[in-house]
């Protein structure tokens, strides 16, 4: 069993609430990363924004795909 699987098979367990919480967890651990890498936040908006849509599109089009 790859860990792939292995994540797969552990995720169906979960919840709504556990997955908004593995989301604030991200946000704030990539706070923490800009907060003690100050360069990181020094590009212009718009590739923070293009970087969105680039990992957005995958999701979005399983999420409202046929």
């Amino acid at each position: 069993m790859s860990c792939f699987e292995w994540v797969n098979k552990k995720i169906k367990n979960m919840d709504w609430i556990d997955i908004a919480l593995i989301k604030l967890g991200v946000a704030a651990f990539i706070l923490m990363v800009a907060k003690f890498w100050p360069g990181i936040l020094a590009l212009e908006w718009y590739w923070y924004a293009i970087i969105f849509v680039l990992a957005a599109i995958r999701p979005g089009t399983k999420m409202f795909g046929k």
